[in-house]
């Protein structure tokens, strides 16, 4: 069981209550993030949450590119006579592709803002400290999280804007193939598999890196102290 198996299960029972509260703060992330923290719940578990699923939808988002892209290969092979049912093959794997890239786009974000509301506390509550030592380790602390997180979302957006460039050369071909449904099409798209091969390779390599960076920047939050 995971840690964030073990904070929702042992949570369950507020969180009915904690929906309600929370629907009257939409677009007030100080009061929604207090809102979390009554209940136990600190922005070092939300940010762990969100950055495991952003590491989730990257790994969901380079598994549907390479299907794809094994569906690209798949067409230059199919008779003029099928093109009409692999066309529409073809459109769903572009479809899932712009939807796994906005998934991944949209956890990127939610890390940030967590990230922020985190970092920004973190930084107002050094004053409290009456201890010049405990001020000084969690000072440095916070600045070596900040240099593993802009390690770990530099990853995250260069994948994410690795993707863009195969889905505009996805969607090209889809549209060429979808008005044109004969053997013209075919011998294009053949010309343009190689090049789509190198690109989600390129974008693989890029996921692969910054899934790594999460599962560190994951591991390295869990064996802090809370700041």
């Amino acid at each position: 069981m995971t840690r964030r198996t073990q904070r929702q299960r042992g949570a369950g029972w507020l969180w009915p209550l904690l929906l309600v509260v929370l629907v009257g703060m939409a677009g007030c992330q100080s009061a929604y993030y207090g809102a979390l923290e009554k209940v136990g719940i600190h922005k070092r578990d939300v940010l762990v949450d969100r950055v495991e699923e952003g590491r989730d939808a990257q790994q969901a988002a380079q598994e549907q590119f390479a299907s794809a892209l094994e569906q690209f290969r798949a067409v230059v092979q199919v008779p003029e006579s099928e093109l009409s049912r692999t066309y529409d093959q073809l459109n769903a794997e572009y479809e899932d592709s712009e939807t796994a890239a906005k998934r991944v786009e949209e956890r990127i974000e939610s890390i940030e803002d967590v990230a922020e509301a985190l970092f920004d506390e973190w930084e107002d509550e050094l004053s409290l400290y009456q201890s010049a030592e405990y001020r000084r380790l969690s000072e440095r602390q916070l600045r070596d999280t900040r240099v593993r997180y802009g390690e770990m979302i530099e990853a995250m957006h260069d994948a994410a804007d690795s993707m863009q460039p195969v889905l505009l050369a996805m969607r090209d071909n889809v549209l060429f193939l979808k008005h044109n449904l004969n053997a013209r099409a075919i011998g294009a798209l053949r010309g343009e598999v190689e090049g789509l091969e190198r690109d989600v390779a390129a974008l693989r390599q890029r996921m692969q890196a910054a899934i790594a960076r999460s599962d560190a920047f994951i591991a390295e939050l869990g064996s802090q102290d809370a700041p």
